[in-house]
């Protein structure tokens, strides 16, 4: 327990540059404080005392801004960096070496049963206010970007970014242009310039059977 104690505080120290001591971690990160509750409510949990492990994960919540499920399985070395309004579902899977920021959804969709939350490997960041919805798979050494909403699997050693969430990099390697501010399609006029190809085919439809 103290082990993974010390692991802990030494991640915070190691990717929160504002972390001066390991005190000031332990005692005053909430990440860390509702990780450590996590634990204990997990423990209960596997031990099917279910309401004791509710009744400690809903204290967590109110203490910490942060809503971890009893039930989720969580790595080593978890890393919650402020934390306000993290919520992680029952079915979710974390990795080791996990980074995520505040507002951060690790949900579900609705429409599924069973496993319903996602599945995240290892060495994986997940920005601030994005959205992992579903049972699916973000993959190692992964990066989702700030207010990203994730749908569907993200590829090991990728960055997705956008709303749906797409790769815009694999491993390394630009995959997707973003388009700039000035040289972005115009959807009414791209509509008005297909409807003028159909009006231009039916009128030639049209004046091939007056011929006949």
């Amino acid at each position: 327990m103290f082990k993974q104690l010390r692991e802990d505080i030494a991640c915070v120290k190691a990717r929160d540059p504002a972390a001066r001591s390991s005190l000031e971690v332990l005692l005053l990160y909430p990440g860390l404080r509702a990780i450590r509750m996590h634990r204990k409510a997990y423990w209960f949990y596997n031990h099917k005392m279910y309401f004791i492990a509710r009744w400690i994960s809903q204290r967590a919540s109110r203490k910490t801004g942060i809503e971890i499920h009893p039930a989720v399985k969580i790595g080593k070395r978890f890393f919650i960096d402020h934390g306000t309004g993290v919520v992680i579902g029952e079915t979710t899977v974390i990795g080791d070496d996990v980074t995520v920021y505040q507002g951060v959804t690790l949900g579900g969709t609705g429409k599924d049963t069973g496993k319903r939350h996602p599945t995240i490997g290892n060495n994986v960041m997940i920005g601030s206010g994005a959205k992992v919805l579903g049972p699916l798979t973000v993959g190692d050494n992964s990066r989702v970007a700030a207010g990203a909403v994730v749908l569907n699997d993200i590829p090991p050693n990728c960055t997705a970014t956008g709303v749906p969430a797409r790769v815009v990099k694999r491993d390394g390697v630009r995959v997707y242009d973003y388009l700039d501010q000035i040289h972005v399609p115009d959807p009414v006029a791209q509509e008005i310039s297909r409807l003028g190809a159909q009006i231009e085919e039916l009128r030639q439809k049209i004046n091939n059977s007056e011929v006949k």
